[in-house]
């Protein structure tokens, strides 16, 4: 077989690869090239070809891809408390100086926190770990030291 069938197969097993998985038998990919047929005397068949390279993908996602994320997601949500308590202590500096400065820090991180869930709400969950994590941080002694959050609330 030539470089160049190589190319073409590859091209061919790739276009299958990223269409919808579909059944070993199916043959109509809606886009996919259609397939060999088994009687054909090139066995070559990108939708069958494609389906393995899926399995080898899914089998190595599982053993070691996986892992890696979840440590780049626990990665990712530390600087997103870094990146939160700096924006937090940036709209900080905006404010008057009458009012206390962990009040001052909880107002922003609230305002901070409903904006981004108004305008980003795939960053919700994100934004609620963060919040929590600058808050237990950087105010829960204070919140302790006023009576609570009923206490401080009530201010």
């Amino acid at each position: 077989m030539a470089p160049r069938d190589i190319e073409q197969q590859t091209l061919e097993i790739i276009s299958c690869f990223f269409e919808e998985e579909h059944a070993l038998g199916f043959r109509d990919l809606g886009g996919c090239i259609e397939s060999d047929g088994p009687g054909d005397d090139d066995m070559f068949d990108p939708v069958v070809i494609a389906d393995k390279l899926r399995e080898l993908g899914d089998d190595f996602e599982e053993k070691y891809i996986q892992p890696h994320i979840s440590r780049l997601q626990r990665a990712v949500a530390n600087k997103a408390v870094e990146e939160f308590a700096r924006s937090v202590d940036s709209l900080c500096a905006a404010q008057s100086a009458e009012v206390a400065p962990e009040m001052q820090l909880l107002r922003a991180s609230m305002a901070l926190g409903l904006y981004v869930k108004k305008t980003c709400p795939d960053l919700r969950a994100t934004i609620q770990s963060c919040m929590a994590a600058f808050i237990n941080t950087r105010l829960a002694g204070w919140i302790t030291q006023q009576g609570g959050w009923d206490q401080v609330t009530m201010v």
